[in-house]
């Protein structure tokens, strides 16, 4: 009975976790493109004030997808800077996880299962163009929830938190910041125990750090 009752708290969680990415992922889709450009540039600005962003010297940022808050602006900024930026890789032959590849104008891409560009993994298959994630100085991470503890929900397929669970223990790790719209915002999130806790959370409103 206690096994079921079990069963049955995580299943009604993980329906709870779906719903609300639904409807957070249907309010970022929803904003303006005048009002996805003032938000991106609202978070560009958050970005560069932080100690944590103008320290780094190997980034990874992504490309925004689906209504997802856009970092890209940064980069003009990083390169000037002398920061060398990567992008997330699914990486192939295994489940879920990232690789992290030198991204800059010359670098192919191509589209990846799910429609996202990325850098080909025939140019990112060269190990002088990957970096470990360990080696990385900092990452900003899409998110498709957060709260204001600093609990954070992504869109389920676990690919950050399989690719940065090392950083749980001791050892050298990057600086983990997520970014969202301010709409994304919820009053509270459940934590689950695979998440990876975030060093802050960025939003074109706020900064957050749990």
């Amino acid at each position: 009975m206690e096994d079921t009752s079990r069963f049955e708290a995580l299943a009604a969680s993980s329906a709870e976790r779906h719903a609300l990415r639904r409807e957070l992922r249907r309010r970022r889709r929803t904003l303006t493109p005048r009002e996805q450009q003032r938000a991106s540039e609202a978070l560009c600005r958050r970005l560069r004030a932080l100690p944590e962003v103008q320290r780094a010297r190997r980034l990874a940022l992504y490309l925004p997808n689906d209504g997802e808050i856009d970092p890209t602006p940064l980069i003009s900024w990083l390169r000037r800077r002398g920061c060398r930026l990567y992008l997330p890789v699914l990486r192939p032959l295994a489940e879920n996880c990232l690789w992290f590849v030198r991204y800059h104008a010359g670098t192919p891409m191509v589209k990846n299962r799910f429609g996202i560009p990325e850098p080909d993994t025939r140019h990112g298959a060269h190990r002088a163009r990957r970096l470990p994630a360990w080696a990385l100085d900092l990452v900003l991470l899409p998110l498709v929830g957060f709260d204001p503890r600093g609990e954070r929900l992504g869109m389920g397929g676990g690919f950050y938190d399989r690719s940065f669970a090392f950083t749980r223990g001791p050892g050298p790790r990057p600086r983990l910041i997520g970014v969202a719209h301010d709409c994304q915002r919820v009053a509270a999130l459940p934590s689950a125990s695979w998440d990876v806790p975030l060093d802050a959370i960025i939003s074109d409103r706020e900064v957050i750090r749990p």
